[in-house]
């Protein structure tokens, strides 16, 4: 038995069987690991040109209150944001909570009494339906405002609808989403070549239309972003990918000036838009952050790789298999039980550094439409860029796993979690006693 095993055998109480299972994975996927490390290397050094091209010093780490006028720093890192995104803009805050309000800001400022938001990928996430008002009234939403909304639905075998948007696009429709990440459906995430298709099957129609694409969880998975593409805005938030698990707080918007700046009224004040907002002190993190992400996102790369090769060796239903193109950092496996759910959240929580001793229980999170469970051990709250799992505690009981600031990290977090399924489900038990 090799030193590292060892330990977990010893000081993590994990079965022996578990630990060889796993280990078998590891050796799978090396080759793997490989490719993500190259697209690390290539993000890490585009990062790095940024921040040599606008000048960063130590002078921009300096913090403003009050107005925020005239805060280099925040001037500087908006600037790299917009070379890192190959962007015309950037509107980098602190004062942007998360990603739903990157996307609030984004939406409220770029449309208008009458205007039409389309959803080129069907349901959005559940948090943004609020935002919109599509599904209930919801106080101060898009459609109380008088904004139209529309959706096209994906193809029955999680496929873009193309055809759909080309018949659903019309010279009222002025900006359509484009959600990349899975959020809580079963289904593909969006890489940059098919969000390019939809890209151009709306402009086909109304060159006008603003193509927004919301970025969550797709930072630095490839080496490019979606403004390269064709995308028009570009919207995430600082807890996940581009934080780099430094940012406490915070969101981006990049994209073509116009807009940008659209969503910087909404942000502050007509009249203002980024010429306020104080850094606060963030700012360090936040520049930090971004420069770490390259690595981080590679780390949380590798424990999906891991974790999506471990459970289809096992007969889970994983989305996507360990050999698929990645296009974010989400990780989903059907799990076959609400009892299996809940063990696997628990292993991820029981491997955190903070919070390790927390027991995550399903509850009745404000914006979902059933009990949600969630496990992060994080040192921001929140942060889906350090190692995290959730489900909605609902059929098929699929678990989202996402994050994992080192790849280590996000290995103890998959071996702890099967180690509690292998205790307590007789089918895993078999498998790798037969081992």
């Amino acid at each position: 038995m090799n030193i590292i095993n060892e330990m977990l055998l010893n000081d993590f109480n994990i079965k022996d069987e578990v630990l060889k299972f796993c280990d078998i994975s590891e050796n799978r996927v090396s080759e793997i690991f490989k490719d993500i490390e190259k697209r690390e290397q290539y993000n890490q050094y585009k990062v790095i040109k940024a921040m040599q091209k606008n000048k960063l010093s130590d002078i921009h780490f300096a913090a403003s209150t009050g107005y925020g006028y005239n805060d280099l720093g925040r001037d500087v890192l908006e600037n790299i944001y917009a070379d890192v995104f190959k962007a015309e803009a950037a509107l980098v805050r602190p004062q942007i909570i998360s990603g739903t309000h990157a996307l609030t800001v984004a939406m409220f400022g770029n449309l208008k009494y009458g205007d039409e938001l389309l959803s080129a990928v069907g349901k959005p996430y559940d948090t943004l339906e609020g935002v919109i008002g599509n599904k209930r009234k919801v106080k101060g939403s898009l459609t109380e405002h008088g904004i139209i909304y529309k959706q096209v639905d994906l193809l029955e075998n999680g496929v873009v609808d193309i055809e759909g948007i080309i018949k659903a696009v019309n010279s009222k429709t002025k900006l359509v989403t484009i959600q990349k990440s899975k959020g809580y459906c079963f289904r593909k995430s969006l890489s940059n070549e098919e969000i390019k298709n939809i890209i151009d099957a709306v402009k086909s129609v109304n060159q006008n239309a603003v193509c927004m694409v919301d970025n969550c969880y797709g930072e630095f998975v490839d080496i490019i972003e979606p403004i390269e593409v064709g995308a028009d805005l570009v919207v995430g938030s600082l807890i996940k990918n581009p934080g780099g698990g430094l940012a406490p707080v915070g969101g981006y918007i990049v994209g073509k000036e116009e807009y940008v700046n659209n969503a910087a009224y909404r942000l502050t004040a007509p009249g203002l838009g980024k010429e306020v907002g104080p850094s606060l002190g963030i700012t360090p993190s936040m520049i930090q952050g971004l420069f770490l992400a390259p690595s981080v996102v590679s780390a949380a790369l590798k424990g999906a790789v891991f974790a999506s090769d471990i459970f289809e060796r096992l007969g889970f239903e994983v989305q996507p298999s360990p050999l698929n193109k990645r296009a974010d950092i989400v990780q989903a496996i059907n799990m076959k039980t609400k009892e299996n759910v809940i063990e696997f959240c628990c292993g991820i929580q029981q491997a955190a550094a903070v919070d390790s001793f927390v027991v995550p229980e399903p509850w009745d999170m404000p914006g979902y439409d059933c009990p949600v469970i969630m496990a992060a051990g994080a040192f921001v709250q929140g942060s889906s860029i350090e190692l995290s799992a959730d489900a909605p505690i609902k059929p098929p009981y699929t678990v989202y796993i996402q994050g994992g600031l080192t790849w280590n990290h996000a290995k103890l977090g998959i071996i702890t979690a099967l180690d509690r399924l292998y205790r307590k489900n007789k089918e895993i038990q078999n498998i790798l006693i037969k081992l």
